[in-house]
């Protein structure tokens, strides 16, 4: 039987996994590193939830109550991928700790309505107060940990102007260290503009859209790599949600994942690894739509509260698992978003003419992320 081997999520060095071990531990940074089951079909099934959620505010338990009653979904999808792997110690009980994370959680939460506005949202809200019901009742976030910018907010810093943003963003990376996770989520409006450095493979720079950008300008991906992806320090890991149009690439990450409808997926390079990667930490971003497309506010998935489709799809496909891969959680997402098709409820001239012309929604979640990594073996864990 020939070694397997592989490279360490930490430092990439190359690691020997032995017989029936579940993962390794790299004695050169101490990152433990989760055995892939290599050249393997990939089946998935999503498993009933076993827990209740509940919440005080009447939609918010709508929309969660909802996502626990959805009809169970198979997923298939196969890869065939040969990962490269030094010295080991192997760790036996690694499978009972997926998904825990040994440093400290933080989350900076965004929504912009754009009130009175031609351009208003309408769920950008209830998407802050479903992620954060999620993150502290399903991923054990303290409560004092996680920062909310909203048009709701008391605080005139808490308001999610450009400025405010920008800072909110510093506070999320101030500190970060070994083991540390940090969420960011953004709900609202995504952009682009002409790029004249020639660092984007398309032309254009993917922006986000505070509520003063009419006037202060947007923010641009370059930015948002800048402040929390290139300070991002070995073993620690930044998740970024962001369910805005032209959202695939916001976050300026060196590779995309691509999916074909059977499964199989490769990862493409989008910047250099150099120039945008991290400093030794995993960046992932999982956005609403690729570059070219447009996301949806609707109440379509959720029975009448309003919600962007791509929060909506995440939390309902990491509340009935707890231990997703990330290439099903993808696709589980994808499959949600698909499924409301016939079912969506939009508002608005523009978004009339916009289905005219394309009916039904037109967007496929997307991942990027600072390295590359076996979606099917890898567990999402925050």
């Amino acid at each position: 039987m020939g070694e397997k081997r592989g490279t360490c999520t930490g430092c990439r060095k190359l690691l020997f996994v032995p017989p029936r071990a579940t993962a390794v531990l790299c004695i050169s940074c101490g990152v433990i590193s989760e055995v892939p089951v290599l050249l393997q079909q990939i089946e998935y099934r999503i498993q009933e939830p076993v827990r209740q959620v509940s919440d005080k505010g009447r939609g918010l338990l709508t929309f969660m109550n909802n996502v626990l009653s959805m009809n169970n979904t198979a997923y298939q999808g196969s890869a065939t991928v040969a990962p490269t792997y030094s010295s080991y110690q192997p760790i036996m009980q690694w499978p009972q700790l997926q998904g825990v994370s040994t440093g400290r959680k933080k989350a900076l939460l965004i929504g912009v309505s754009y009130r009175k506005k031609s351009y208003e949202l309408k769920g950008t809200i209830n998407d802050v107060n479903c992620m954060k019901h999620f993150l502290v009742n399903n991923l054990c976030f303290p409560s004092d940990s996680i920062m909310i910018l909203t048009e709701d907010e008391k605080d005139p810093l808490r308001i999610p102007t450009r400025r405010n943003i920008l800072e909110a963003l510093r506070w999320l990376i101030e500190d970060c260290r070994f083991g540390d996770s940090l969420v960011f989520h953004y709900s609202g409006h995504g952009s682009q503009q002409r790029n004249h450095l020639g660092d984007e493979s398309d032309g254009y720079d993917e922006t986000l859209c505070p509520l003063d950008y009419e006037t202060k300008g947007m923010i641009l991906d370059d930015q948002i790599n800048d402040i929390i992806v290139k300070p991002l320090p070995q073993g620690a890991k930044l998740h970024a949600i962001i369910d805005a149009c032209h959202s695939g690439t916001v976050l300026d990450l060196p590779y995309v994942c691509k999916i074909e409808e059977d499964g199989r997926f490769k990862w493409e390079p989008e910047a250099s690894p150099l120039k945008k990667g991290t400093s030794g930490g995993l960046a992932i971003c999982i956005s609403a739509c690729a570059d070219n497309q447009s996301s949806v506010d609707t109440s379509a998935l959720s029975g009448g509260t309003m919600t962007g489709a791509l929060t909506y799809s995440f939390i309902k496909a990491l509340v009935r698992s707890s231990e997703m891969k990330y290439g099903n959680l993808l696709i589980a997402m994808r499959s949600t978003v698909r499924d409301a098709n016939k079912r969506i409820r939009l508002n608005g001239p523009i978004v009339s003419m916009f289905n005219k012309a394309f009916p039904g929604i037109r967007q496929e979640p997307q991942m990027s992320s600072s390295e590359t990594f076996h979606i099917y073996n890898k567990t999402f864990a925050v």
